[in-house]
């Protein structure tokens, strides 16, 4: 027999991994949405003939998406790794497209 705290608690965390759950796949489809549209940019890239890497264009993107994070009261070094992990998954996508294509 369980009392009414452990009842409420196993509702709240319930509600609580719910939440998380709709965010987890709210996330997977906006990546999945990001990753449509740099496939696009991977492939004018190797038709203009672009390398697939901006340096100075991720450096400014980290700059601006850390400061979104300090803004957001979220970990500036969090939201540096998960973009840079995006980025480099980005360039390897990009790399097999210009094999792809030349």
């Amino acid at each position: 027999m369980t009392d009414d705290r452990t009842d409420d608690r196993a509702d709240r965390l319930a509600a609580y991994r719910s939440s998380i759950d709709n965010i987890d796949a709210a996330l997977i489809h906006m990546l999945a949405e990001r990753f449509k549209i740099t496939q696009a940019v991977g492939e004018y890239k190797a038709a203009a003939g672009l390398p697939p890497a901006d340096p100075e264009r991720e450096a400014r993107q980290i700059a601006r998406l850390r400061k979104l994070a300090a803004d957001a009261r979220l970990d500036e070094e969090l939201a540096e790794k998960f973009l840079r992990f995006i980025i480099d998954e980005v360039i390897r996508h990009h790399e097999r497209i210009k094999k792809q294509q030349a």
